[in-house]
């Protein structure tokens, strides 16, 4: 097996025989990896349908860790039975409900009353005064409430009299709407991501066969990243919601996309210098892992101060989204180049990238050159009659190449009009309405539970389906329910339970739960029951829990976002050893980021004509774009960098964006395009994050990206560099 023949042949084929050990052969080790990622990490996939077991959709996934609402949610289980959740069963007939109808309303109660998972009918229907309507309020079990709507649904739906709507409506028919919404994610996402991300790169690669490499990569990513989050949500380290889950399957594939197309691309490169497809990998790994891990901690650690919010959602999302990053570079940094290195350029089929002629010297062997090797390596190519950059060429470069030399010439036109135009859209900003949004609007299309509210408020206190609750001092009761009736916007208060020294109010309010109306009334109610001395009243319910879920992400937004730019300047910092190119970069992401505020709030109100925004939306936004468009300008930024040792500041600004322009839009384009994806579920949160990222994602690639920050570089020339090395050169 050693015989010299063999292992010539063996060596000429690229399987590294030379070391005489079979496990230093560079295939067997790349074919050994691969295995293992596919045999091992294929199985994982199956975890992602398994998440809606461990999804939590309720309103305390959403409620501020540490609110009144909160105190008053976990003082009302020595009230009655723990985890019950209500539901309101609907009747409507705009003419009047007829003796059948009447008739109807007893027996069926009596029959949701039997179902599983119903712990109580506290009262018989309540007809409303006009005579049109009535209404049943049913109490569930918290842990099934999904499946116990859809039964009851099944019940009062089949025995109704024609002509009688009905609805299942309350806290627990939206939380069975939204989980029926989130329930789409396993499926229609998976299968709209996954195929705007094949087209788009059977569009960059003109090959049929590294789009499937890197789906399946993703794909591995994806199952890497189901598996530790369902071992975090079973355990409850981490609260997992279909929000959650649908934003982490977005940012595997968008991260792990954009992270094969950057690494493909200098391998692509680096095919056209090297002879050895196992030394192109190499070198093609050494000189991407540093911008890859970079924007991969950017991302990770942006994300992960969401765990300072005081909204649990964002801070469930936080590591939920950080685990799916990580995952994504695991698997693109170890699966990818394995595979590269075992297809070599038939992985480009029909486009092989050509091979360098046999003078061209190589860096076989070597861990990297120096810049004085690397320009020789470069001049040797150029003088052979072989183009440095002739998979630039090869790939459309010579657009690429105008463009970069335009903005070169006309740096401070260039950067001035940018800026302006930029700053143009930031100042619309101010505009987003992200005061929050009705319940009932949460559904795009409608939901059951919508309709059940709006036809309730047509005959009954429009607060009666989801009233709020105050819990006080037992001997305090009667001036706290005076207090309460006498709020501007409050229906009624009356007693309803006792617990020991504790006493519980019901509060209705004149206004839907889910208005600003009803906030405001809140916002009232509290004052007026806090000042009751000795109560030590506490106010709670959905409206309230609306209230602090307001005033958390506007603390959020102060909190958490400088704390965001701080992590992301110290990442880029260290990255390019400087301190002025890391400053413009963040500088211009923020900016892009209030231009893209700015471009959606015309949209959403102009364009979509959307009732508002979730107070959250705007620190989703920031979090998103600042961690995920800083990438490429990180990925620019290495190159010109790289560039910029060997030729200066000018012409390294010139060469790095010609050849990192195309991957790093397709990259910008395959992000904006998963993101883009989620706005197939029904609702509005998830519509209006998808378009913010997207539209955001584009602006970074294209315009910052593109034009700002390559010609304030050219503007500043080697101070760009400060305080490192290149900025004395």
């Amino acid at each position: 097996m050693g015989g010299p023949g063999l292992a010539t042949l063996a060596a000429a084929d690229g399987w590294g025989m030379r070391t005489g050990s079979w496990w230093r052969r560079p295939a067997v080790r790349a074919a050994v990896v691969v295995a293992v990622w596919l045999i091992a990490g294929g199985p994982l996939g199956g975890f992602q349908g398994r998440l809606s077991e461990v999804q939590i959709n309720d309103q305390a996934t959403f409620l501020p860790a540490t609110a009144e609402a909160t105190q008053v949610a976990e003082l009302l289980d020595r009230f009655g039975e723990p985890g019950v959740i209500s539901a309101v069963v609907a009747y409507e007939r705009p003419g009047g409900l007829t003796g059948a109808d009447r008739a109807h309303l007893e027996p069926v109660a009596r029959q949701v009353g039997e179902l599983a998972g119903v712990v109580a009918v506290p009262a018989p229907p309540v007809v409303s005064e006009d005579a049109a309507a009535a209404q049943l309020v049913v109490q569930l079990d918290e842990s099934d409430a999904t499946d116990t709507v859809a039964a009851i649904r099944d019940v009062v739906g089949a025995a109704a009299p024609p002509g009688l709507a009905v609805y299942v409506t309350g806290p627990a028919g939206f939380v069975a709407d939204l989980s029926g919404a989130f329930g789409n994610i396993d499926g229609l996402l998976l299968a709209v991501t996954a195929t705007a991300v094949a087209v788009i790169l059977v569009v960059v690669y003109r090959s049929p066969l590294l789009p499937l490499v890197v789906l399946l990569g993703a794909g591995l990513a994806l199952g890497v990243a189901s598996a530790a989050v369902y071992a975090l949500a079973s355990t409850e380290v981490v609260v997992l919601n279909g929000q959650s889950q649908g934003i982490m399957l977005i940012l595997v594939f968008g991260a792990a996309t954009d992270y094969a197309l950057l690494l493909v691309a200098r391998f692509r490169e680096e095919l056209a210098r090297q002879p050895d497809r196992f030394t192109a990998v190499g070198v093609a790994w050494r000189r991407s892992v540093g911008p890859i891990l970079a924007s991969g901690s950017t991302v990770i650690l942006g994300l992960l101060c969401l765990l300072l919010s005081d909204l649990n959602s964002n801070r469930g999302l936080g590591p939920v989204a950080a685990v799916g990053i990580g995952a994504a570079l695991l698997v693109m940094l170890t699966y990818l180049p394995a595979v590269l290195s075992l297809l070599g350029r038939a992985g480009f089929w029909p486009f092989r990238p050509p091979r360098p002629p046999a003078s061209a010297p190589g860096e076989a062997g070597q861990a990297g050159g120096t810049a004085a090797d690397q320009g020789s390596t470069r001049r040797a190519g150029l003088a052979s009659g072989a183009p440095a950059d002739q998979a630039v060429a090869d790939s459309g470069g010579g657009w690429w190449r105008r463009l970069a030399g335009f903005v070169v010439r006309r740096a401070r036109a260039v950067w001035v009009v940018t800026l302006l135009v930029l700053a143009g859209l930031a100042a619309l900003a101010p505009q987003l309405d992200a005061g929050g949004v009705p319940e009932s609007d949460l559904f795009i299309g409608g939901a059951e539970a919508t309709s059940g509210q709006e036809a309730l408020a047509r005959h009954f206190p429009a607060g009666a389906t989801a009233p709020t609750q105050v819990v006080t001092g037992a001997g305090q009761v009667a001036e706290v329910v005076a207090a309460a009736r006498g709020v501007s916007g409050v229906a009624g208060a009356q007693p309803v339970a006792e617990a020991g020294d504790l006493a519980l109010v019901q509060v209705v309010l004149a206004d839907p739960p889910d208005s600003d109306a009803a906030v405001d009334t809140v916002g009232r109610l509290r004052s007026a029951v806090h000042a009751v001395p000795g109560a030590d009243a506490l106010v709670g319910g959905t409206t309230a829990v609306d209230l602090d879920t307001r005033d958390a992400a506007r603390r959020d937004l102060v909190m958490i976002i400088p704390l965001v730019l701080v992590v992301v300047l110290l990442v880029i910092i260290w990255l390019l050893r400087a301190v002025v190119a890391p400053a413009l970069i963040l500088a211009s992401v923020v900016l892009s980021f209030a231009a893209t505020l700015g471009l959606a709030a015309v949209a959403f109100q102009w364009v979509f004509g959307f009732p508002g925004a979730d107070p959250s939306l705007p620190l989703f936004g920031f979090v998103f774009l600042v961690a995920l468009g800083v990438d490429y300008s990180i990925f620019l930024m290495t190159r010109v960098r790289e560039e910029a040792a060997r030729r200066g500041t000018r012409a390294g600004v010139q060469e790095g964006l010609a050849v990192t322009g195309g991957v790093i839009t397709s990259a910008g384009v395959v992000l904006a395009a998963t993101f883009a994806s989620l706005s197939v579920l029904p609702l509005l949160f998830l519509i209006q994050i998808a378009f913010i990222v997207a539209v955001g994602v584009l602006i970074d690639t294209m315009v910052v990206r593109t034009l700002l920050v390559p010609a304030l570089c050219v503007e500043l020339g080697p101070r760009v560099w400060w305080p490192g090395r290149l900025s004395r050169s």
